[in-house]
């Protein structure tokens, strides 16, 4: 019989999600399973590639023990970005993989800026020179790591690894490899410069495939370990951003999604190729086309570090805590009684691309009070998308509305903000599992259940449940705090700066 679900595999940081959906991209039934996470030293984050097809097999078997097996058309994959492993001539794992959060390679960054320069980094692979891509952690692990290095006879990215050990090919999808930072993203291609300069070859990376395109068939071993039928097609997914997007049906005119969650990510869809400093430019999880993505890295992180060390309660302890800080929040005026809140926590990617930058609470009085300070972290957080949305709509497509997901988006009062802030329609989408159902549109077209990736997305995305419209007199004093708001940074950078040092002149 033909298949009636497809499996959308969400392989994130923390854990791996298998789902299964249907045809209008109902959840049917899941499985999950944890991925621990190492930090050996400061600034590297890492993970065993054991762990990562563990969690696979695990979240599978979960799955699969819920529903028949031949009822699965295909499936495709969704993954932590810019984290990969290095691997020897029989498919060994060579070392641990290293994660989109690991910071070892500052020095890599000026060392390939200045062989290179910025803007070629930045225009072959449509991300701006920063310390989050593997091309620069390549360098460093040549430099750091020769023996390893020299025994590597093939590096991947966790799309390509979870590809491999389901069908023993070494194959990707070009919307999982390009975060890497080694793709010519206008040319759907790995980029020689950046290969030469991450010291790789062509022979030595998986092979490209456009996402909704058939990449294997799950093999015998693997479909004893899983569950799954043997001969499953398995079909290119996408990187997470991408595939959320894909799963928000950003293809439809004047849509960005906004995934409120532990990072505040947001992005748009375009036809044609377009690099600026105000976002990264991905390739869609579609046939053809770009993500236009923006990343603010403390979006609820901020709200939970705020509950557990600012205010000292325990959300475990009291559960009513979210609840009363919205109430004392929505008490509170636009502006919070003059507090801004910049939400640079963990730095800041885009716009300014500065990695030692750190949160700001200017204004600050005996006067404030705790649902002040709440208002002006969700005002802050909607500031800083509203800044950043502005600037890629004006350097791409209009942006006339957000579809909103991820766990932020389930408060009424910072989706009104947001919209207020942004003087755009949020439209809250009930898509508990954005990225895992994108995956699952490309495995459904890959399929054949529809003729393209967006076809699939309008067919499988779902409506909106609550839209919140922005409210003229609200709206017109949000874009008086955002003139403030945008000048604020750019003034206490240099200030930032001189801190930054001077902490460091400490710690020797």
């Amino acid at each position: 019989m033909r298949g009636d679900l497809v499996i959308g595999i969400d392989s994130s940081t923390t854990a791996t999600k298998a789902i299964a959906f249907d045809a209008r991209g109902r959840i049917v039934a899941e499985g999950r399973a944890p991925v621990p996470l190492s930090n050996p030293h400061p600034g590297w984050f890492e993970q065993e590639v054991s762990d990562w097809t563990g969690a696979l097999t695990k979240a599978l078997k979960q799955l699969t023990k819920k529903i028949d097996a031949k009822r699965v058309a295909g499936l495709a994959i969704s993954n932590q970005r810019e984290s990969f492993a290095q691997f020897d001539a029989k498919g060994k794992a060579l070392r641990p993989g290293t994660l989109w959060l690991d910071e070892r390679a500052q020095k890599e960054v000026k060392d390939i800026v200045a062989e290179l320069g910025a803007e070629a980094v930045h225009n072959i692979s449509g991300k701006p020179a920063d310390v989050t891509p593997c091309l620069y952690r390549c360098r460093w692990l040549s430099t750091h790591m020769p023996k390893v290095w020299a025994k590597t006879a093939k590096t991947a990215e966790v799309h390509g690894v979870l590809t491999h050990f389901l069908t023993g090919q070494w194959a990707t999808s070009t919307a999982s490899a390009d975060p890497m930072g080694l793709l010519d993203v206008g040319a759907y291609d790995w980029s020689d410069v950046l290969l030469k300069a991450a010291r790789l070859t062509r022979e030595q990376l998986p092979r490209l495939h456009r996402p909704g395109e058939i990449m294997g068939e799950v093999t015998a071993e693997a479909a004893k370990l899983t569950g799954l039928k043997a001969g499953t097609p398995v079909i290119a997914g996408g990187g997470d951003g991408q595939c959320a997007g894909t799963g928000a049906n950003t293809f439809l005119e004047g849509r960005a999604y906004v995934n409120l969650g532990t990072a505040a990510v947001s992005g748009s869809y375009g036809k044609h190729y377009a690099a600026n400093r105000a976002f990264r430019t991905m390739m869609a999880v579609g046939e053809e086309g770009f993500s236009f993505e923006t990343a603010i890295r403390t979006g609820t992180f901020l709200v939970n570090w705020m509950v557990e060390r600012l205010f000292n309660v325990s959300p475990g302890k009291d559960p009513g805590i979210f609840k009363a800080l919205e109430t004392e929040a929505k008490a509170s005026p636009i502006g919070a009684h003059g507090l801004v809140l910049v939400p640079y926590w963990s730095g800041v990617m885009t716009p300014y691309w500065d990695s030692a930058a750190r949160g700001v609470i200017a204004g600050l009085s005996g006067n404030h009070s705790r649902g002040d300070v709440y208002r002006a972290l969700l005002e802050g957080v909607a500031l800083e998308q509203a800044m950043m949305t502005n600037q890629v709509a004006d350097a791409t497509t209009p942006i006339t509305h957000f579809a909103a997901v991820g766990g932020g988006s389930r408060s009424d009062l910072w989706c009104q903000i947001l919209a207020d802030a942004s003087a755009r329609d949020v439209k809250r989408l009930e898509t508990a599992e954005a990225s895992a159902l994108g995956a699952a549109m490309a495995a459904a077209k890959g399929a054949g259940w529809y003729k393209s990736v967006p076809q699939a997305s309008a067919a499988m995305s779902g409506k909106p449940s609550k839209t919140f419209r922005p409210r003229k007199k609200d709206s017109a004093r949000y874009q008086e705090l955002l003139g403030v708001y945008s000048e604020l940074w750019p003034k206490l950078s240099d200030w930032n700066q001189k801190l930054v040092d001077f902490s460091r002149s400490a710690q020797k």
